[in-house]
C-alpha cells in the first residue's frame, strides 16, 4: 500500500488473506484494539451527554426547531384545508410562541405532516434515535468509501461517532431537534453506497429529497454534472422537481408564496443575517461590513470565487478516486456560500474528521502528524464549548451556557448588534466555523491542484 502523503492520492495493493482495508491493505497488529476502545469512547461520550442532557433538560430537550416542524405538519392536516380559495398561506403566515416561523419549502411540511401524528414525546424520542443512527450510519459508509472492513471499519465508525457526538453542530442539532443528520445520510447515501463505476436507477433520488426539505443540498447537482454523472445529476434535479410539485399539490397558496411569492430567496425572513449563528461567508461578510446591505456585493465577489474554486477541487478530487474528498470539498462550498448556514448546518465536520483520521493513520514521517494536528484543530474549533460571552452568562459554573443556540432573531440593520462591534478574539471565536470552513477547503483545494492527471484514476463516465 503506498499512501502520497503530500496530498489525498491513495493506491492500494491487492487484499491480504488476513482481514485488509482496500484503501489500506492488511491490518496491523495493534489497530486490533480500535473496536473496543471506539465502542468504549462512544459509551462514555454518550454517557456524558444523557447526563447533561438530565441536568438541563428543560433547555436541551426542548427542541424548538422540531416544534417548528411539527407545527408545519400540523397545519397541513389541520388548517391548510380550510384555506382553499383564501390568499392567506397559512403554512408561512404562523408565527410560533416563541416569534419562529416556517422557512423550509412546502414539501417539508408536507413529510412532517406524517411525522405529527406521533404524540410530541414520541416525536423526539424517534427524532433523536434516528439522528444519531443517521450519524453513525453517514460515517459507516464514509469509512466503507474510504477502504475498510470488518473490525476495524466499526472500530473507526465508533471512534469518530463518539467524537463527533461532542461538537457543537452535531449537539446543536439534537437540541433542536433539526434534520440535518437525516439530510447529510440521504446525500451519502446517494454519493459513497455505491463503490463501482455502474450507474444504479435510484442514485440522485435522495439527494433530490434532501434538497426538497432543505434548499442547500442543490450544490451536489452541479457537482455531479461535473463528474460527469449525468443519469444521477437529472434523477436529483427530477426528484427535487417532484417534491416542489408534491408541495404544490398539498399547499397551492403556500407553494405560489414560496415560489413564486419569493420566499425562497428572502433567507432574512426569519433572522438578522449578521447573527452569529450564521456561520456562512455572508454572516462574516455582514458583520464585518456594518449592515446586511454593506455585505451583499462583498458576499456576491467571494461566493462566485468560492464556488468556481470549491466546486472544481471537488471534481479533480473525484476524477483522482477520491469520493470522501470530493463530497466534502462540495459540501463545504454549499455551506461557505449560502445566504443562512447555521451553526448546526456543519455536521459534515463528523466526515472531515473522519478523513483526516484515515490520512493520519496512513501517512508516515512528518506528514502523519500533520494530519493528527488537523484532525485535532478541526474538532477543537467545531467542539461543545461553554459561550463566555453570551450576555445572558457570568464565569460562574451555574452561568456557564452548553450548546445554546444562537439567541438573536431579529431583521434589518441596527447599530447595536453586539456582532457590528466584536474585536480581538471575539471576531476570532464568533466567526471561527466558517474561517475553519475556509481553511479546509483550501486544503481540499490545494490537493486537487497537486494531483496530475497520469496519477488520477479516473472513474467512468456515467450517462
Amino acid at each position: 500500500m503506498i499512501v502520497a502523503t503530500e496530498g489525498l492520492q491513495v493506491r492500494a495493493e491487492p487484499a491480504a488473506v488476513t482481514e485488509t482495508t482496500a484503501a489500506t491493505g492488511p491490518v496491523r497488529d495493534g489497530s486490533r484494539w480500535l473496536l473496543p476502545a471506539g465502542a468504549a469512547a462512544l459509551v462514555v461520550v454518550l454517557g456524558l451527554w444523557l447526563a447533561d442532557l438530565a441536568s438541563h433538560a428543560s433547555y436541551l430537550a426542548a427542541m424548538r426547531d422540531l416544534v417548528v416542524y411539527r407545527d408545519g405538519g400540523l397545519i397541513v392536516r389541520h388548517v391548510a384545508p380550510a384555506y382553499n380559495g383564501h390568499r392567506a398561506s397559512p403554512l408561512y403566515d404562523w408565527t410560533g410562541a416563541d416569534g419562529v416561523q416556517f422557512t423550509y419549502p412546502p414539501f417539508a411540511a408536507v413529510i412532517f405532516a406524517v411525522a405529527s401524528v406521533l404524540p410530541w414525546t414520541a416525536l423526539r424520542g424517534a427524532m433523536t434515535v434516528a439522528s444519531l443512527a443517521a450519524l453513525g450510519l453517514s460515517l459507516w459508509l464514509v469509512f466503507g468509501a474510504l477502504g475498510y472492513r470488518g473490525r476495524i471499519r466499526l472500530g473507526a465508525t465508533l471512534g469518530i461517532s463518539a467524537l463527533a457526538l461532542a461538537i457543537e453542530p452535531v449537539q446543536q442539532t439534537l437540541s433542536l431537534g433539526q434534520v440535518n443528520l437525516l439530510l447529510m445520510l440521504l446525500i451519502v447515501v446517494d454519493l459513497l453506497a455505491v463503490r463501482d463505476t455502474r450507474p444504479r436507477w435510484w442514485q440522485g433520488i435522495a439527494i433530490g429529497i434532501a434538497a426538497g426539505v432543505k434548499l442547500t443540498p442543490l450544490i451536489f447537482i452541479p457537482y455531479l454534472l461535473l463528474t460527469r454523472r449525468y443519469r444521477q445529476a437529472a434523477t436529483a434535479t427530477g426528484t427535487f422537481g417532484a417534491t416542489a410539485v408534491i408541495g404544490w399539490a398539498v399547499l397551492p397558496r403556500d407553494s405560489g408564496t414560496y415560489w413564486a411569492g419569493g420566499l425562497v430567496i428572502r433567507a432574512n425572513r426569519i433572522v438578522f443575517l449578521g447573527t452569529r449563528g450564521n456561520q456562512s461567508v455572508r454572516g462574516i461578510a455582514t458583520r464585518l461590513a456594518g449592515s446586511v446591505h454593506a455585505g451583499t456585493l462583498p458576499w456576491i465577489a467571494a461566493a462566485v470565487v468560492i464556488v468556481i474554486v470549491g466546486l472544481a477541487a471537488a471534481m479533480i478530487l473525484y476524477q483522482a478516486g477520491q469520493p470522501v474528498a470530493a463530497m466534502l470539498a462540495c459540501a463545504l462550498t454549499g455551506l461557505l456560500v449560502s445566504p443562512l448556514s447555521w451553526d448546526h448546518h456543519w455536521v459534515w465536520v463528523a466526515p472531515g474528521l473522519a478523513l483526516l483520521a484515515h490520512l493520519g493513520a496512513r501517512a508516515s514521517g512528518p506528514a502523519r502528524a500533520w494530519w493528527w494536528a488537523g484532525a485535532a484543530g478541526l474538532w477543537l474549533v467545531f467542539a461543545s464549548w461553554p459561550q463566555f460571552w453570551d450576555s445572558s452568562a457570568g464565569l460562574t459554573p451555574a452561568g456557564l451556557v452548553w450548546y445554546s443556540p444562537a439567541t438573536y432573531f431579529a431583521s434589518g440593520d441596527k447599530s447595536w448588534y453586539h456582532e457590528f462591534h466584536w474585536h480581538g478574539l471575539q471576531l476570532l471565536a464568533g466567526n471561527s466555523e466558517v474561517l475553519a470552513g475556509l481553511a479546509a477547503l483550501a486544503v481540499l483545494a490545494v490537493a486537487a491542484a497537486r494531483l496530475r492527471p497520469d496519477r488520477a484514476s479516473r472513474p467512468a463516465a456515467r450517462s
